[in-house]
């Protein structure tokens, strides 16, 4: 179901036609738009505070830039609804996230107005850089280029590595800093500090106007400007001296920080700084989740709070009259817990994600040992390496995909040192509705090549705890343990620990000629699949590995001298993957079996339902049972 814009939202299809309209219309423009995405978002779910706190942003932008020749980056990519609705997709917004709909993000492919695409944070600068290089070089002197960037993500370095390149340049570059106070939790560390200070300084902020009123607007003092320009800047570095500017040290023209609710002002400062030459930065303070009370109030829980009643702002829960299992990542939080309650040594790490990752149960618990390094996953990395050196265990929490950032830290920080940092990796396999940005499909890959690293993954909750516990113990080095986003299978979750033999696998059963070899929470496919296949009388065996590394040796040359033909089964990239361990295994020591691998195969996997995605790959129940029935030669049921 479509639904319907507002009278002016109606006759925007694309940016050229808000151009059209005068600007006294704006404020209504804004006030349709936000109430298309909270209306679309109450029914078809998605990220939701955000955006509402850059509609204002997103009209200005669009009204005042001749999109998409002047190239506008959004970062971190979930604030762009408003721009993909002014952007030639209001009608298709209803598709956000679906399987075969738009994606959650912007898109290269998907859009000419979507420059870059953005699914992880602070690469905004980077990319809008290189794009205002490009252009000086092609000679395209009438471009800009305009980074958004907001909503936690300035706190990463390579946001500060980009503006540290940026004011070396005389690059047409405008970076717009939403300033909210917020990444999904509230930002930590300095910065925030620092940006607090800036709004609420009138020193600064009278520096401030007096750089906006003289320099700003420096065409109105005629044929003497160059002169007049020169002897007021002189007296306002003098004074930035005594009040100094992060980002005027690093030779960025600082305007700000303005109300970046106040469309029409926001229209104005952006004509204005389109005068402007060079690297310059626009300090916005906004509000995440503007214009919906609940979403204002508490901006963590509506940052993606699924659907809702958009007039009570109940947010719709599946009632279940059966106990269901817990969430893997709240087993994770939950046992961290009660393994730092037992040991003194452990400590939490997350980069800006202590409620995606449940670290916030014992953020709350003990402080002083969870820790949220912001948005930097490379610090969180090396961080927890210098904690390992003291004797600690950190356990450093990242998403899968998130890991990808931090790969150097992971093999020069801490595997070629061989220390104890447990890397206990959250969506790992596919991600759901976040899409391509945020699947987990590498890390059994790209852990298993480095020394010293061990692999492994829980098929259920239990197992979670296990390995959690097993890694934390004295004498292990570097320790990965990875798990999907979402639900376990075992509502009875909070079981003893139990120590796990490092490279040791499971036989889940026995069985004759096919022999199905799965690791983590996907071996639960393969389960359902023996069920269903015992009823036809066929009996494959079925082995929940754990460990991509070590492999479990005995184990397999037990397999491959009872079983003809092996079926590898991850939620993993088939290259270089578990399955390729398998292989490697088997041509290392002269096996000759059928081996039929399943997993993500070498393509771009879109954004759907984990299922979908699943079936889509073949690797859901289906798919197993159609590969175990091909594999054994008999009818194929499914």
């Amino acid at each position: 179901m479509m639904i319907e814009p507002g009278e002016l939202l109606a006759k925007i299809n694309s940016p050229a036609d808000l151009r059209q309209l005068p600007e006294d219309q704006l404020l209504q423009v804004c006030q349709e738009l936000r109430q298309f995405i909270i209306d679309n978002v109450s029914i078809y779910g998605g990220h939701f505070g955000a955006s509402l706190g850059v509609v204002e942003m997103t009209v200005a932008l669009h009204y005042v830039f001749n999109t998409p020749y002047d190239q506008l980056v959004w970062d971190v990519g979930h604030q762009a609804y408003g721009h993909k609705i002014l952007t030639g997709r209001r009608d298709q917004f209803h598709t956000n996230r679906k399987l075969n709909g738009l994606s959650g993000f912007p898109k290269r492919k998907e859009s000419e107005y979507d420059a870059f695409g953005v699914g992880h944070s602070s690469t905004s600068i980077s990319a809008a850089l290189g794009m205002a290089v490009a252009s000086q070089y092609k000679k395209e002197f009438d471009r800009h280029h305009i980074a958004v960037i907001g909503d936690g993500s300035m706190t990463a370095g390579m946001a500060f590595e980009a503006l540290n390149h940026g004011g070396s340049t005389d690059a047409d570059l405008l970076v717009v800093l939403n300033d909210n106070c917020m990444s999904i939790d509230p930002n930590v560390g300095a910065l925030k500090e620092y940006l607090t200070d800036i709004t609420t300084s009138r020193t600064y902020n009278k520096v401030r106007d007096e750089i906006w009123n003289i320099l700003g607007k420096i065409s109105k003092f005629g044929p003497n400007a160059q002169q007049i320009a020169s002897k007021v800047e002189s007296g306002i570095k003098a004074t930035l001296l005594k009040q100094s500017n992060l980002f005027e040290s690093l030779k960025f023209r600082y305007f700000g920080p303005i109300d970046g609710h106040d469309v029409n002002h926001l229209a104005s400062v952006l004509k204005d700084l389109k005068k402007i030459p060079g690297p310059k930065i626009l300090h916005c303070v906004t509000v995440k989740g503007k214009g919906f009370a609940l979403a204002e109030k508490e901006q963590t829980k509506w940052h993606a709070p699924g659907l809702f009643d958009k007039v009570t702002g109940e947010i719709h829960k599946v009632h279940h009259t059966t106990p269901q299992p817990p969430k893997y990542q709240d087993v994770f939080g939950h046992t961290l817990l009660e393994l730092a309650e037992q040991n003194p040594k452990i400590f939490g790490v997350t980069p800006a994600m202590p409620s995606g990752s449940s670290m916030n149960i014992m953020m709350k618990a003990m402080p002083d040992r969870a820790l949220d390094v912001g948005i930097a996953e490379q610090h969180a990395v090396t961080f927890s390496a210098g904690l390992a050196t003291q004797g600690l265990v950190p356990f450093c929490n990242i998403y899968s995909s998130f890991m990808q950032r931090a790969y150097d830290q992971v093999v020069h920080d801490v595997c070629l040192q061989n220390l104890h940092v447990v890397f206990t990796l959250d969506r790992a396999g596919f991600a759901g509705a976040d899409g391509q940005t945020h699947h987990g499909n590498y890390d059994i890959a790209y852990m298993r090549c480095v020394p010293n690293m061990v692999v492994s993954a829980p098929m259920n909750e239990q197992e979670l705890r296990n390995l959690m516990y097993t890694a934390s113990q004295d004498g292990m080095g570097p320790f990965t343990i990875r798990y999907p986003r979402g639900e376990g299978v075992m509502p009875e979750w909070r079981t003893p620990l139990e120590l796990i033999e490092v490279g040791k696998g499971r036989t889940i059963q026995e069985g004759e000629e096919v022999a199905i070899l799965t690791i983590g929470h996907i071996g639960n496919y393969a389960v359902d699949v023996c069920k269903r296949l015992k009823k036809d009388g066929l009996r494959p065996g079925h082995y929940d590995m754990r460990f991509a590394k070590p492999l479990d040796e005995k184990l397999l040359h037990h397999i491959f001298q009872n079983y003809e033909k092996v079926l590898t089964v991850e939620d993993g990239c088939l290259q270089g993957g578990f399955g390729s361990a398998v292989l490697e295994f088997m041509a290392d020591h002269g096996y000759n079996a059928q081996i039929k691998r399943l997993g993500i195969p070498d393509t771009i996997v879109e954004h759907g339902s984990q299922m979908e995605l699943h079936r889509l790959c073949g690797f859901d129940p289906d798919g197993i049972e159609r590969e175990v029935r091909q594999l054994m030669d008999v009818h194929v049921r499914v």
